[in-house]
């Protein structure tokens, strides 16, 4: 009879094939200057799919973890480091990579491109920030990737506040209105936008106006950070 508590060291053999596993990163720049969302893609260095743009990621090593594996892949290819990545979906069509059955699990984040030094590595040639309105032909099925990221950062402003690491410490609730559009990719209403981000109770009025700037100068805020945290752990409903 076996001890309870130790494992069983017996060897066994599986009945079914076993696929390969990978990360994938679907990285999400927001450009303020350019008033643009930008994703981060690599050009592969490697077959398959040599020369084409893909998003950044790679095979998952024996031991690691996937968040592991998705922070390392990302660093190794992009220079990116200290993001925060949310997993996204789980990607296992049989026909979805060459190589024979792969499948990929895919992380998401969105961070200020000026804040990261990109340089490409490991099987990368080069990597670089592309609008997400145009982007080249996408090695595997990263297209598909690329769209199921986009939905899901866009959903996510119906409930989770966002823009505490993407704008200045100080900002003008036109600044945030215009973050919230280019990732939305719309125009918003002024009045109801508003009306919607003061009834969450995130923003802290400090008593100042813009300098140097050649319009009307408007109030500047900042989120309460405390508040801020609150609200992103409890969730809201923030229809737009």
């Amino acid at each position: 009879m076996r001890t309870a508590g130790k494992a069983d060291t017996r060897v066994f053999k599986y009945e079914y094939e076993r696929p390969g596993l990978t990360v994938d990163c679907v990285i999400f720049g927001l450009d303020l200057d350019e008033e643009m969302l930008k994703v981060m893609l690599i050009e592969r260095d490697v077959a398959p799919y040599e020369g084409v743009w893909a998003i950044p990621g790679g095979f998952v090593r024996p031991g690691e973890t996937l968040i592991a594996a998705a922070t390392r892949e990302l660093e190794e290819e992009t220079g990116i480091a200290g993001v925060f990545l949310e997993q996204l979906y789980t990607f296992g069509d049989p026909d979805r990579d060459p190589r024979g059955w792969v499948v990929s699990v895919a992380y998401y984040a969105l961070v200020s491109p000026e804040k990261h030094h990109v340089h490409a590595t490991a099987d990368a040639r080069q990597a670089r920030w592309f609008p997400v309105t145009s982007l080249p032909p996408l090695a595997f099925d990263h297209e598909r990737i690329f769209a199921a990221a986009l939905e899901r950062i866009r959903g996510k402003l119906t409930y989770a506040p966002i823009g505490f690491e993407l704008l200045p410490q100080k900002f003008t609730i036109k600044q945030l209105q215009k973050l919230y559009e280019i990732v939305l990719g719309r125009k918003l209403d002024n009045r109801n936008f508003r009306k919607k981000i003061f009834a969450m109770d995130v923003l802290r009025e400090l008593g100042e106006m813009q300098r140097g700037v050649p319009h009307r100068a408007a109030r500047l805020y900042k989120f309460d950070e405390r508040k801020y945290r609150q609200l992103i752990k409890r969730g809201l409903n923030f229809e737009l």
